[in-house]
């Protein structure tokens, strides 16, 4: 306990000095090596023994992490390094790699200032590995490399020592190729380099690494590597040269402190004003400034309640501060702050600008608000996810008097992770959960009955489709119940490159309106359109192309509901619109407030949309998949026909020694238990992936199809809608 005791001791001490602070997340493909990786340097801060490290996994502590062998959550812990004889505060999240658990990685990255990407030597730069690369930089985190698994080069792959090299420079070039495409202008400055030492090599099972500025204390380099590994000598490598020491020291020399970091990260993820006193705060990173805390991830602690862990900015967090909660109007009271040491939260009296902080009190917060002291403050930017939820399943409680204890439940989880989409249907006593995939779903189900101890009766996995329009629709008429109000609207397809600046959240409602008009007629608009821009939501446009209405103001939030209500469930087959433009033509309003109330505005909106989308050549979106898949030569044709067999298409395959890489793409409905067919056309030996690949039309054979099924489903009427069922 003692040695613990006193790490905290230093933690506390170091938290004040925000130059001594490295903030840092840990990315990588699933298998990659993460999570062994924080294990060694964790053993190499005295945390967890040395003997074990590698093997105990002490960030995947939960057990269902354990028995699956990922991570599924991602894991904070705080710990203290020494470099050049002066301490520094490591404050490291360790991330999942699997693509379902995308979300953890983009919160997470919200968090930290730096990133240790981890390849593996031997498989090379995966799909994933582009994906969390991607979700770092854009949120202007400094990327520093981990090539790990170098052992298996060696031993397994028998390379020579030439051979050896140009695959790792292979492995490094691979990477600044992605950073040089997605952030040009950092790229001079964020280059990965051996000869700098932004690039460290070695095994994290044998707790081994070098780098080129290691090499020159240690004098262990790649030859001595080489020799020591076909030796099978790897207790000598890691005594001469641990790994924790090599990666820390690299984390601390080339990573930035949240003082350098905060200069750069405010303006990418704070839209507000810089020389506003908050604005100011945060980028100095000032403890005496106003709170500015980002919550990036809430748990569950069975005594305290939930806890919202998030990077703080600005000010200085302590039990009895009161914080503003964005996009509520609650005011919540801190009782406890702490910092996370892997699965224990170590209480402390108080939080500096800097740090990583986890808060206890903090009840109305969610995922990705925004905790200040003041009241006006301007939010943080949305965290924006790479994939969305494209997979359902309908869960009902076993007993029928654990209902409410269930609505309970999926609202808590919905709080938790974000990347989940919870509909909750009291009338039917139907709830869908959607997710990023079936192993995401299904963590979160066995999650639901081993801590809250409920029994759960559960769908087989359905896909979530989105309704869109291929063509203009002609003006139609919404007239309100009482005949008084009448809306003229009209749709029309967003263009792709509107649909592309909304999705990487570029433009919003709360940025500048003139910025927001430009943006939007550089990707396509016109000057009409762009300046009429009213809502934003769910990837779709309202645009208010009215003149000189009367009453129209007080009116439009009424309208909006309305559009956001047509929005949530299209007329096909109720599922969410995508990518439509709804223009308001004209409209004439009752003058009397009284009979243009909520029970007349949403509907005759709502109805107009319905029947406006129905005149356009209606379509529905389903959701694909990328799918990454390396397998030995004469196994190809098994997973050709795999994916020909599942509405797939092979996009590109490169063939390399003896194995062949091939990326393909097919429809999510069609790779339901694909994990086990292809298990069993390769006997096991493909290595796959999948990644998010937006949504594509379906073929329109299938049409009248898929819209009977899911209108069955939800126990709609079994014809395809017409324009008059909603406008007489």
């Amino acid at each position: 306990m003692g040695r613990r005791k006193k790490m905290v001791e230093r933690v506390k001490h170091l938290m004040n000095y925000p130059d001594k602070i490295r903030n840092i997340g840990i990315v990588a493909h699933i298998d990659h090596g993460k999570t062994t990786l924080s294990d060694n340097l964790l053993a190499g801060a005295g945390m967890i023994s040395e003997e074990l490290a590698g093997r105990q996994l002490f960030l995947d502590f939960d057990e269902m992490e354990q028995a699956r062998g990922i991570t599924i959550n991602a894991a904070n812990v705080s710990m203290v390094h020494e470099f050049d004889g002066e301490d520094y505060l490591i404050n490291l999240i360790d991330t999942p790699g699997h693509v379902d658990f995308g979300g953890d990685v983009t919160r997470a990255m919200r968090a930290v200032d730096g990133a240790v990407v981890v390849v593996d030597a031997v498989e090379g730069v995966m799909p994933q590995t582009e994906t969390v690369l991607r979700q770092a930089l854009r949120e202007n985190v400094k990327p520093v490399l981990f090539v790990n698994k170098v052992d298996r080069l060696i031993n397994e792959l028998e390379v020579d020592k030439q051979e050896m090299q140009m695959r790792l420079a292979k492995v490094i070039n691979q990477v600044n190729k992605y950073i040089k495409s997605m952030r040009p202008e950092k790229y001079q400055e964020w280059k990965l380099d051996a000869s700098n030492g932004t690039v460290a090599f070695g095994s994290a099972l044998y707790k081994w690494a070098i780098s080129v500025p290691a090499m020159k204390k240690t004098g262990v380099g790649f030859n001595e590597v080489f020799d020591l590994c076909k030796a099978g000598n790897m207790e000598e490598l890691a005594r001469k040269t641990p790994l924790f020491k090599v990666v820390l020291d690299m984390v601390v020399r080339h990573l930035p402190s949240p003082t350098e970091a905060q200069k750069e990260r405010i303006g990418v993820i704070w839209k507000g004003d810089k020389e506003s006193e908050i604005g100011m705060a945060m980028l100095n990173c000032n403890p005496n400034g106003p709170v500015a805390f980002m919550i990036t991830d809430i748990s569950i602690d069975p005594h305290a309640g939930e806890v919202a862990t998030g990077r703080l900015f600005s000010g200085m967090l302590k039990r009895g501060t009161e914080l503003y909660i964005s996009g509520t109007y609650a005011k919540n009271r801190v009782q406890q702050v702490g910092v996370f040491m892997g699965p224990d939260r170590i209480e402390v009296e108080e939080i500096p600008a800097g740090n990583i902080a986890a808060v206890v009190g903090l009840k109305d917060a969610y995922v990705g608000c925004t905790a200040t002291t003041l009241e006006k403050m301007m939010p943080f930017e949305e965290i924006r996810h790479v994939s969305e939820p494209v997979v359902t399943v309908a869960v009902e409680a076993d007993d029928m008097k654990d209902l409410p204890k269930l609505i309970e439940v999926l609202r808590q989880v919905s709080k938790e992770d974000p990347t989940l989409n919870v509909q909750i249907n009291e009338e039917t006593g139907e709830h869908l959960i959607s997710g990023m995939g079936e192993l995401h779903l299904e963590v979160v189900i066995a999650k639901i009955e081993r801590d809250k101890g409920l029994r759960l009766r559960t769908s087989p996995p359905i896909v979530v489709y989105r309704e869109t329009v291929q063509g203009i629709s002609e003006v139609i008429e919404g007239k309100s119940p009482n005949k008084h109000n009448r809306f003229y609207i009209q749709v029309e397809p967003l263009p792709e490159s509107v649909v592309e600046l909304i999705k990487s959240g570029e433009v919003s409602m709360r940025m500048d309106k003139v910025e927001r008009r430009r943006k939007f007629e550089e990707a396509g608009l016109n000057k009409e359109e762009a300046k009429g821009v009213t809502e934003i939501f769910q990837g779709n446009l309202f645009i208010d192309a009215t003149k000189g209405v009367q009453y129209l103001r007080e009116t439009m939030e009424l309208i909006l509901e309305g559009f956001k209500e047509a929005m949530k469930n299209g007329p096909l087959a109720r599922e969410p619109c995508q990518a439509v433009k709804v223009k308001l033509v004209d409209v004439k309003l009752h003058e009397d407030a009284v009979h243009r109330g909520p029970a007349q505005v949403i509907p005759a909106v709502r109805q107009a949309i319905h029947a406006a989308i129905l005149t356009a050549k209606p379509a529905i979106l389903e959701p694909m998949q990328f799918i990454f898949i390396s397998v030995p030569q004469e196994l190809m044709g098994n997973v050709t026909r795999e994916i020909q067999g599942r509405r797939g298409q092979v996009l590109d395959m490169n063939v390399e020694g003896d194995m062949v890489t091939l990326k393909a793409k097919a429809p999510v409905a069609e790779m339901f238990g694909f994990a086990g067919d292809i298990r069993s056309a390769t006997e096991g030996r493909a290595l796959w992936a999948t990644e998010h690949a937006g949504f594509e039309p379906i073929p329109q054979a299938m049409l009248n199809d898929i819209v009977m099924d899911v209108r069955k489903r939800k126990g709609l009427k079994l014809e395809i809608p017409k324009p008059t069922d909603y406008v007489g």
